[in-house]
């Protein structure tokens, strides 16, 4: 398809855009702006790499607190490396999407073990790390480094789709928008014109309603000319996310404390904190009552919870009972302020939250 479409006046897009994100970048905590990098401020790749990890299916807003939260605990790739896994594990918790954690603890061990703490600054050396995909690898590359590589996110393909009016649905189309990318990434300020698409995406081209009377583009817009950016990107029809039952026990001792276990390393939630479930995962269901329980008690009905993962939608039956101090089934027993300090995902918070209504109450 790349070759019945008209060709593009690169430089010209990528001057457009450039101007535009002279005067209109976002300000985030991890980029080094237009005026500061005029002035010799380079990207700090550690800075980049940790922002794009956490970014990824996850809102800006979302991010910027875990951000500052993991530089203050572990302010280089070398500190991230040394740190335990618990402690990697509960400070990313309730940011979603968990084997991004696993991998980024991985990651930095190799970048401390085996290239001394300085990451790689190509696409090819980046993406030979654990848990760096192409996505991820382009964006640092560019961004950290200023190399000439097609960056392409969520955004991304907005703008791209819109710009060429891209009918073929995305996924199958994303080859097609990554050479126009491609085409479009100019050899100089490469990292600036990435982050001026991805802003362009989340600030005017956005899904709906985009601001095309304010984009840099908006003299060359396919989408626009036919009066329908918002047709665009064209995606596959959805698949009905399938249900998935189980059931959770939240047992609480006369001292006001919990009991909690850690998930196996491997799979969904893996290596996070949880309250004894019943065996659940993506493709199969779980028992849904107290003769799953974990240990004998009197388990009481608190309800149920509904949880949406990327691919399907959990529902977990809710069981509470107190036990005598002292009691030792499998796991451990946390007092119930101090659940924060413990690698929770937000299911797990919100099963303990429908049998402890004030669990996670500021105290």
């Amino acid at each position: 398809m790349l070759d019945t479409l008209s060709p593009i006046p690169t430089l010209t897009h990528a001057a457009k855009l450039l101007s535009w994100y002279d005067r209109h970048h976002r300000e985030l905590p991890w980029r080094v702006s237009p005026s500061a990098a005029k002035a010799g401020k380079r990207a700090d790749p550690y800075h980049v790499w940790l922002s794009e990890v956490m970014l990824q299916q996850t809102t800006v807003q979302a991010v910027k607190p875990y951000f500052a939260k993991f530089l203050e605990r572990w302010p280089k790739v070398t500190d991230l490396a040394a740190a335990p896994s618990e402690d990697v594990m509960a400070a990313w918790a309730g940011l979603g999407y968990y084997a991004r954690a696993r991998n980024l603890k991985k990651c930095s061990e190799a970048v401390a073990n085996d290239y001394r703490g300085i990451f790689p600054d190509t696409e090819e050396g980046l993406r030979a790390l654990p848990g760096i995909g192409d996505y991820t690898s382009a964006a640092v590359a560019a961004i950290a480094f200023n190399r000439p590589s097609a960056v392409m996110d969520g955004n991304v393909e907005r703008v791209i789709s819109r710009l060429y009016a891209i009918d073929a649905p995305l996924p199958g189309s994303k080859p097609e928008m990554k050479a126009r990318v491609r085409e479009l990434t100019p050899t100089d300020r490469p990292g600036d014109f990435a982050q001026a698409m991805m802003d362009l995406g989340a600030t005017i081209c956005t899904p709906k309603r985009p601001a095309c009377a304010l984009c840099p583009f908006r003299d060359d817009c396919l989408a626009l000319a036919e009066h329908e950016p918002e047709r665009f990107p064209v995606k596959a029809a959805k698949k009905e996310k399938p249900i998935r039952v189980g059931a959770a026990f939240v047992a609480v001792t006369e001292n006001g404390e919990i009991l909690l276990r850690r998930r196996v390393e491997t799979g969904l939630l893996g290596g996070m904190t949880e309250v004894p479930t019943t065996a659940w995962t993506a493709r199969i269901d779980g028992g849904t009552d107290v003769d799953h329980a974990p240990f004998y008690s009197d388990w009481h009905s608190c309800g149920a919870i509904t949880h949406v993962f990327t691919h399907f939608e959990l529902r977990l039956s809710v069981f509470r009972t107190r036990v005598p101090a002292g009691k030792e089934p499998t796991g451990w027993w946390v007092p119930v302020e101090k659940l924060d300090d413990e690698a929770l995902p937000t299911v797990m918070k919100k099963v303990i939250t429908q049998a402890i209504p004030t669990a996670f109450a500021k105290h």
